[in-house]
This record gives structure tokens, C-alpha cells and sequence, in this order.
């Protein structure tokens, strides 16, 4: 555990406090186009380095864009280092690759599906989406690379997701979890370009969870069960891929049952029917025990965050599923601070008060192939 068990509605988050840094100034982002915008500002303005972790990078219009900007600071002297998951980013193109490394960017494919080729592998993947500047100024949440995310008026499909922008210590914490997986997969060491953490840049107090390493891949959702468990008043929660286990399960039924108000936006529109219908096998249990549930109406929803009592939140790449708890990499931002938490906090219910709240009754009355579809997919549901 990353850290012991408060009592059932105790409110007490002091608990957390070893595990985080002060002086942190963060930005929210609800929308692609922003956060785009955000990290082409951040890549022109480096000095130093930039690092890129990317489960999906496509050659897409948004792709090249982002390739644009790192080949132009590549050529200037900037340590450009890009780690692409295999599969998440099989569409990149290889030009594309070669025109950046051409230009002195290194490229890291994390696990090649081929057996042939080293590091390989197929199931364990890299599931985040991190940009970080100069060990100072970084990005982190559930945004890819790609015109998925982007503008519909951009051409792109303006899927609903959350990002943050760091300033300060945690953006040099995140610097430290590239450095490690970049390690870890090549053996080579580069040492980080600043001395010392950036200092004072705002009030947030925040812990970057990284489930890199097989001692710690329940890190995350050991932080999700504590603050559960510690809710006294409210939680809301935006999950993608919302096929909790029993623990979590369990977890957000018994908040409900002592009388915290838990809401869950999931999706309506889903861009993985298989992960979609597992998930809602688990509604019945959820919505009997008085945890209210909320169907996205608007584009694919991608977000993966939460918040607590307005005073924790939590904003990241952890989706979740058995796939983020057991064999992703994956990594999140645990924040304390009730300021960005109420701010997260409003954003959230603004979506679920926009979208259709699913009702026990109606839900039970649903076709008897519906529920053996999701009583089926719900058995498969290590394998998605």
C-alpha cells in the first residue's frame, strides 16, 4: 500500500502529506485544442530539453503539428526525447520517425510486438501521456497526440478529457519517471538539466503515483481507495474505461451507504464496445447501493479523474480497468489543494448535470440480451 488505511469517513488526508511537494501552480485543460495549444507554446519556449511519453502519437494533422515544433527545437540544440508505445502509436509513421531523428531527436518504442526485435513484448504497455520542458514546466492527464482530441472546427473529433499543466517541483517529479522508464528500457543514463527543483511557482501540494515498477502497480489505486474511504461529504468521479474491481467497487457502495453523494460520469457514446459493456455488468450493484451514475451524451469521453470532498482530486492517465491496474504503465497527479480541487469539482458536475443519469428502475428493465452481453464481456474483462 502506498500508504495506511484512514477510518471510513474520517476526512483525514493528512495522512497523505509525506507523499507530496509543495509549490506547485497548476492549469486545468477540458479541451484539446487548449492544452494543444498550451504544449506548442511550452516546446518553442525551451532551452534544454523536451520529453515526450505518448501512448498514441500519430502522423496526423495534430501529430505533425506537435513534429513541426520538436524537429525546430531539435535543430537548435534542444534535447528532444520521444518514448511512443507500440501499439497505442502502431500508426506513426516511420518517415515521420526518421525526419525527427534526422534533426537529433532519440526515440524510445516501448515494447515492439515482434519477438525478434529487443525489448519486445505484447500485454505491458505504455499507457501515458506526459510533455515535459526543461524539467520545470510539464503536462500531464489523458490527452494523446492525435486529431482525436483536436477541434472539430481543427478536423478533429473533440473527444471530452481533462489535462493539467505543472509548474514547479511535480513537473520535475514527472522529469524523474521519463528518466527512469528511458533507464530502465535502454540502460542509458542521462543525467536531468536542472540542479534544483523550481520553487514557489504556486500553492498546489501534489504527488506524482507512477506505476513503473512492479512493487508499486497498485499505487494508484491505493491512493483512490484511502481517499475514498476518507469522503465525508462528496465524490465525483470521470472514468473512460469504468470497470472497477471489487475493491474499488465495494469502496465507492460503502460511501454511498454512510451518506457521502457519489456521482460517476461514464460514457454514452463508447470507442470500445467490448470495455463499455463489461463495465455496465456493475451498474445494477452501484446504483442499488445508491452511487449515482451519468452517461456522457457529447463526444467520446476520455477523461480519467476525480475528486473528493472538494479538498483531493486526482487527474491522470489511470483509467479504471484491469488493464491500468495490473499491466499499464501508467501515471497520475494526486493533488491537494481545495482551490483546483473545487475548480475540478465544478467542471465535473457541470458534464454529469448535462448528461442522462441512468435510474435503477429503468436499467433493470433493459433486453435480456443486453445483460448477457455484459455478463459476457464482463468475464473477459483481465483481457481488455
Amino acid at each position: 500500500m502506498a500508504f495506511g488505511r484512514p477510518r471510513a469517513g474520517s476526512g483525514d488526508f493528512s495522512r497523505y502529506l509525506p507523499f507530496y511537494v509543495g509549490g506547485n501552480k497548476l492549469t486545468l485543460f477540458a479541451r484539446g485544442g487548449d492544452v494543444y495549444r498550451a504544449m506548442w507554446r511550452a516546446i518553442e519556449g525551451a532551452r534544454e530539453t523536451v520529453h515526450v511519453e505518448a501512448y498514441i502519437f500519430r502522423s496526423d494533422r495534430t501529430g505533425l503539428e506537435f513534429a513541426k515544433r520538436l524537429e525546430a527545437k531539435a535543430r537548435c540544440g534542444v534535447r528532444v526525447r520521444v518514448i511512443y508505445d507500440a501499439i497505442g502509436s502502431m500508426d506513426l509513421d516511420a518517415a515521420f520517425v526518421g525526419r525527427l531523428r534526422n534533426a537529433g531527436a532519440q526515440f524510445l518504442e516501448y515494447h515492439p510486438v515482434a519477438p525478434w526485435r529487443p525489448r519486445w513484448a505484447w500485454n505491458r504497455r505504455d499507457h501515458r501521456k506526459s510533455l515535459i520542458v526543461d524539467s520545470a514546466l510539464a503536462f500531464t492527464g489523458g490527452v494523446n497526440i492525435c486529431d482525436d482530441h483536436a477541434p472539430i472546427e481543427e478536423m478533429g473529433r473533440d473527444w471530452r478529457d481533462v489535462h493539467v499543466m505543472v509548474e514547479g517541483p511535480a513537473a520535475y517529479e514527472l522529469d524523474r519517471v521519463f528518466r527512469a522508464l528511458w533507464y530502465k528500457e535502454t540502460g542509458r543514463w542521462f543525467a536531468l538539466d536542472v540542479t534544483a527543483p523550481l520553487q514557489g511557482a504556486g500553492a498546489s501540494k501534489v504527488w506524482v503515483a507512477a506505476n513503473h515498477e512492479f512493487l508499486y502497480r497498485y499505487r494508484i489505486r491505493s491512493a483512490y481507495l484511502s481517499a475514498l474511504r476518507a469522503a465525508r461529504r462528496e465524490v465525483l468521479i470521470a472514468n473512460a474505461y469504468f470497470v472497477p474491481d471489487h475493491r474499488t467497487t465495494r469502496a465507492l457502495a460503502a460511501a454511498a451507504r454512510r451518506g457521502v453523494s457519489v456521482r460517476v460520469l461514464v460514457q454514452g457514446r463508447a470507442d470500445i464496445r467490448s470495455v463499455w459493456r463489461a463495465g455496465r455488468f456493475q451498474y445494477d450493484y452501484l446504483l442499488r447501493h445508491g452511487v449515482r451514475i451519468h452517461e456522457w451524451g457529447g463526444p467520446i469521453l476520455h477523461a480519467k479523474t476525480a475528486v473528493v470532498d472538494e479538498t483531493w482530486c486526482t487527474v491522470g492517465s489511470y483509467n479504471m480497468d484491469h488493464r491500468s491496474l495490473l499491466t499499464n504503465l501508467e501515471v497520475n497527479l494526486h493533488v491537494l489543494d481545495p482551490e483546483f480541487a473545487a475548480r475540478l469539482a465544478r467542471a465535473l458536475r457541470g458534464d454529469m448535470d448535462a448528461s442522462r443519469e441512468i435510474l435503477l428502475a429503468g436499467w433493470r428493465r433493459r433486453r435480456l440480451l443486453e445483460k448477457a452481453a455484459e455478463l459476457g464481456w464482463y468475464q473477459f474483462r483481465h483481457f481488455f
